[in-house]
């Protein structure tokens, strides 16, 4: 259980962006750390004063919606089945302040876990960040290549084409074509 949720894949799959923040939703932690949404939720209401707004949220219903389309839920609306109450989304903060609401050893080490997929992926958004500032420069150097490159290639071709391109005489000794031409 505790491994699974150990694995890269397995916590940090289940880490969303939502209102331009990390969070992770209350059934997901309800599966991660083995207990029924039901029971955490009802730990967090009974601690609600350690759980601000910048540390858990509730879901709009246009959010939750959108959320329907990207992750395959059941459509409560349709009749079949799924959850009848707010998704509740913890950040960061949220998920650490809940290790002091649910106190029990699978919960402090999967708690752990969730916290270092949470730095792995603000790692990742830092290299992320770097690597799309070094696209951009060489973008720009590129740019600049090409028109230098454009320029090269059109003094070759004006090197090849000549000046006198179009003449009608050829260079040389013509004395032979001048000659048979004119008969």
């Amino acid at each position: 259980m505790v491994s699974e949720a150990g694995s890269e894949t397995g916590v940090d799959a289940q880490i969303h962006v939502i209102r331009g923040v990390s969070v992770i939703f209350d059934s997901d932690l309800a599966s991660l750390y083995g207990v029924p949404v039901k029971v955490l939720l009802q730990s967090v209401r009974r601690n609600r004063k350690r759980f601000p707004a910048d540390f858990m949220f509730s879901l709009s219903t246009h959010e939750v919606t959108r959320l329907r389309s990207q992750i395959v839920t059941s459509k409560v609306a349709e009749g079949r089945g799924g959850r009848r109450y707010q998704v509740h989304a913890f950040t960061e903060q949220g998920v650490a302040m809940l290790s002091s609401v649910l106190r029990s050893e699978t919960a402090v080490r999967v708690n752990i876990e969730i916290m270092r997929a949470f730095v792995r992926l603000r790692r990742a958004a830092i290299v992320s960040s770097q690597v799309m500032a070094l696209v951009e420069d060489l973008s720009k150097r590129v740019d600049l290549h090409d028109s230098v490159i454009t320029d090269i290639v059109e003094s070759i071709r004006q090197l090849v084409d000549g000046p006198g391109r179009g003449r009608s005489r050829p260079i040389g000794f013509t004395a032979d074509i001048e000659s048979s031409g004119n008969k």
